[in-house]
């Protein structure tokens, strides 16, 4: 049989998974019984055989009888909490689906479903297939070879992850996969009532065992230790053998496996239908024998089918790591009345701290209204105050409040507290911090993680929030507004909000301190948020007239160049069909062998591939421009109108501190950072960016090569910070040096190749990479970057001190503290090492760029606030400040622009800044 593949699925795990998965919403049917956990079961099954398409499939099940472990150890598993009763009514049933699936159940009295699965793995892949070991469990991983993985189904969000042996090594930090056993001996199981030894936990376990190899090594050589360490390992020593010995997973358990049972062959319809009936599974049964389709090794094209209703348990659940979850007690108070709400007010004078969230009809922040405030400032304890629709009532109770949110002595709290602060400025509140953000504290202390509240009281809190989906609905036609929301429930949810919320600043507190994060966040993150919110609140003004007449032009312009494609192609055809296009480029004008194909199959027309192809026929840069045309007309042109404020005419970019881990902003609605400036189509989008009136003018302020000074800075390249010194052209030197040339010998194409080099080098690009960009022979470009590096070589050795740096701390920072986390600096996989490293060479810098501008419109922001100016900082992308200026301004804010932004954060080299002024945007450019 050809590609063999065995999955081998933990029952009880995946069981208690799907159980915790909908705890938050029972799945209760007429009956009255909780078929979540066999719902959830279920659907992970039948995700199993759509997608991964098994040849061979088998479920391993626990019993309730004594195993080998009790025996060597009574108190095993001794401590476990009893399952919840569902958990026994699913078990029946689970087995019921399974046999109607015609999948083997497997289960051996005196033996645990590892020891059954671990068995059957290694005596199938001793057959010649590949083995999948599908469970939450990470003591699986110590089964892991060439040719048996373990599947990790997708938990809170992330997607199914699938380790073989690299992936085991680098998850445990260890050179020998047998070395699992080991590191779970030592610091023992909880849940398993495993012992370990007293004061070894994960860490020490790791290196401990990275230092003698083994349990049976390590006890050989205790004498080399000293302390609390030695004496447990002494007094404990045959509790650490034992212990291993527990975790160690057995693999010749007295089981068969057959090719014939285990083949899978799908389902039983009948016996299936039925118990589907008996559950109540309606959608599921529909879905499943709907048009007579079934599922598994038999049907071909419904790998979707059933994501709908497996979304929930795949998004949101919490997997049997989540035990007793959401048990603890909580009181969470409705404040209303006038002289309640003035006590507690109060009340609230009085601490030195809260936390606090609005619950509102919307996101749109010019329209949205303030349905409610939570506050808390004790864990497990909050107040909702409900604040009525009429707007005069709403803005009397919100003005008590004015007192404890416009001091500047309290610490407020907050979970994105910018949309806090912006939704209370529309009711004439103005926030004043301190500020603590909990999103952006987690930030700054796990750059690429999740940030959203949820996810983080899952994390760290092992909690599940209310989801907002439970009270207002999906979004669409039918979702409610919060106002519309029984207020007792908006008051649970609210509250839990603001609770949530305050013990997680309890949590990442000491965190920032630890990773000495502290000043970058109180000193840059949180001060930025008055900054930011004081530009989206500003918005900028649009000229519509001009953008409607930009839309007919580039319609027309679509019109000729879809004429010119066909033409040249020599028929008419779906020019943004990637299918297509591929076809009349590659089969018809066949425009060169053998090209690259996608995983789809199809011919890849991407950018870069027609980029490299524009030299070979006239037809490639039409479609070139009929991409950017079309794609500015629907992404700016057309939409950007759409954007303007009813409220105040003006167009209010969100910014996002939180998105890009690097430090640098981004933005939405509109994302300001990809309009095109290098194009003249992308710069006359830049021209309906407006003044607000005629008395203001527009000033851009733009920092000058910023990435280029900063690598000078942490190189210390003599040479590289002597030109700009001068004041020389950098691109110009560089190629002087690199070409061994005079100056005033460069020409044209030798800078260009040493301005591309120049940003390629930040970037940590390659020969590859460089010839790619330049259109010139891999050679070639090997000759400039190792010229490159014999004439710097400063730049050389700092990029491989900074590479080495990453290689033992795992992280890189910016000249502020900034971390970027590489994990995977030391992996094992070449092409997933060079990506950590380019990324251990860039981030510094563009993390510092993005610092440095931060830092200056703090300080820009201040001096408009100090001096009570007119004008306005209204826009930020990437390396330029936009400000609405009133005209009468100008003179004196342009040279204190300038030198804020270039005394920043002092660096090596001096830093310089491009101003201009214009009646709009691309003019001021």
């Amino acid at each position: 049989m050809k590609d063999k593949k065995l999955f081998l699925l933990d029952a009880l795990a995946l069981i208690f998974r799907a159980y915790f998965a909908f705890s938050k919403n029972p799945r209760i049917n007429s009956k009255g019984m909780n078929t979540g956990a066999i719902l959830g079961f279920t659907n992970t099954l039948l995700d199993v055989l759509n997608n991964a398409k098994p040849t061979h499939i088998g479920v391993g099940f626990d019993t309730s009888e004594p195993t080998f472990r009790h025996e060597a150890f009574a108190d095993y598993k001794a401590h476990r909490e009893k399952p919840p009763e569902d958990i026994h009514v699913a078990i029946p049933y689970v087995k019921k689906i399974i046999k109607a699936f015609n999948i083997p159940a497997v289960e051996m009295n005196g033996f645990e479903a590892d020891d059954i699965i671990g068995t059957l793995a290694k005596r199938a892949h001793a057959e010649g297939y590949d083995v999948y070991m599908m469970t939450p469990d990470k003591d699986y991983a110590q089964l892991v070879e060439d040719g048996i993985y373990l599947y990790k189904p997708a938990y809170l969000g992330n997607a199914i992850e699938i380790l073989g042996i690299p992936e085991v090594l680098k998850k445990f930090e260890i050179s020998d996969v047998d070395q699992v056993r080991d590191i779970l001996g030592l610091q023992g199981d909880s849940a398993d009532n495993i012992p370990g030894v007293p004061g070894v936990g994960a860490k020490t376990a790791v290196k401990l065992i990275q230092e003698y190899g083994s349990v049976e090594n390590l006890l050989k050589n205790v004498e080399k230790l000293s302390g609390k360490l030695k004496e447990n390992l002494v007094n404990f020593s045959q509790q650490a053998i034992l212990s291993k010995k527990l975790a160690t997973i057995i693999t010749d358990v007295p089981v068969e496996f057959d090719e014939d049972e285990f083949e899978y062959k799908g389902p039983d319809k009948e016996a299936l239908k039925a118990i589907f009936d008996e559950l109540e599974f309606r959608t599921l049964s529909k879905r499943v024998f709907g048009e007579e389709k079934l599922v598994g090794s038999d049907v071909t094209g419904q790998i979707n089918i059933f994501n709908e209703s497996s979304a929930e348990e795949t998004g949101r659940n919490a997997g049997a790591e989540l035990k007793n979850i959401n048990t603890q007690k909580h009181d969470y108070k409705i404040v209303t009345g006038t002289q309640n709400i003035k006590a507690f007010v109060k009340k609230l004078r009085e601490q030195k701290e809260f936390c606090f969230d609005t619950e509102t009809t919307g996101l749109d922040l010019t329209t949205a209204e303030i349905v409610g405030l939570s506050v808390s400032f004790r864990k497990h304890e909050a107040y909702y105050i409900p604040i009525p629709e009429h707007e005069e009532s709403a803005g009397e109770i919100i003005g008590w409040f004015k007192p404890v949110f416009e001091n500047d002595v309290q610490l407020k709290i907050g979970q994105n507290i910018k949309y806090d602060y912006l939704v209370l400025k529309r009711y004439g509140v103005e926030v004043r911090g301190p500020f603590f953000d909990t999103m952006i504290a987690h930030y700054l202390i796990e750059p690429e993680g999740r940030h959203n509240m949820d996810a983080l009281a899952e994390i760290y809190l092992r909690y599940i929030p209310v989801s907002i989906e439970e009270l207002i609905g999906k979004r669409g036609k039918e979702q409610r507004t919060m106002r519309e929301v029984e207020v007792e429930k908006v008051a649970e949810y609210s509250g839990e909000d603001a609770d949530i919320t305050l013990q997680l600043k309890y949590v990442f507190e000491p965190i920032l301190k630890r990773k000495k994060i502290e000043k970058l966040f109180y000193e840059v993150e949180v001060p930025l948020i008055r900054v930011l919110a004081s530009m989206e609140a500003e918005g900028v003004k649009l000229d519509n007239k001009d953008l409607k007449s930009l839309s007919e032009e580039m319609s027309g312009e679509i019109e000729k160049l879809e004429k010119d494609i066909y033409k040249l192609a020599g028929e008419k055809f779906n020019i943004s069909s990637p299918k297509q296009l591929g076809e009349i480029l590659f089969d018809k004008l066949k425009l060169i062998d053998n090209p690259r194909k996608t995983k789809t199959g199809q011919y890849a027309t991407g950018e870069d591939v027609l980029t490299r192809l524009a030299g070979e026929h006239k037809v490639i840069q039409k479609i070139l421009d009929y991409r950017e045309v079309q794609k500015l007309k629907s992404t700016y042109v057309d939409a950007l109108p759409d954007m303007i404020s009813k409220a105040d005419g003006r167009v209010h970019t969100s910014y996002n501190q939180t998105v890009a881990a690097t430090g640098r902003l981004s933005s939405t609605n509109p994302n300001l950072q990809n309009i095109p400036i290098r194009t003249d189509k992308g710069k006359e989008v830049r021209k309906a960016f407006i003044p607000r009136n005629k008395d203001f003018i527009l000033l851009s302020a733009d920092y000058s090569q910023i990435e280029l000074r900063i690598m000078a800075h942490f190189s210390k390249d003599t040479s590289m910070i002597a030109a700009f010194k001068d004041g020389a052209d950098i691109h110009s030197i560089t190629a002087s040096r690199i070409f061994n040339v005079p100056v005033e010998s460069v020409d044209e194409n030798m800078r260009r190749k040493a301005k591309t080099a120049n940003f390629g080098i930040i970037y940590g690009i390659s020969a590859f990479g460089l010839a790619e960009r330049l259109n010139i022979p891999r050679k070639e470009a090997a000759e400039i970057i190792d010229s490159y590096f014999s004439k710097f070589p400063s730049v050389k050795q700092y990029m491989d001190e900074v590479i080495n740096t990453a290689r033992e701390r795992e992280y890189v920072e910016t000249i502020l503290g900034r971390r970027r986390y590489l994990r995977d600096i030391n992996s094992r996989n070449a092409t997933v090492r060079g990506f950590a490293e380019r990324n251990a060479i860039n981030a510094p810098i563009q993390g510092s760029a993005a610092d440095l501008i931060k830092v200056a419109m703090i300080n820009i922001h201040n001096h408009f606030e100090k001096k009570k100016l007119k004008s306005r900082m209204i826009l930020q992308v990437h390396d330029e400040l936009v400000f609405d200026v009133f005209k009468p301004e100008l003179d004196s804010l342009r040279p204190v622009v300038e030198k804020l932004m270039k005394e920043a954060i002092p660096l090596r080299v001096p830093v310089e800044v491009e101003t201009g002024t214009g009646k709009n945007w691309l003019e001021a450019h």
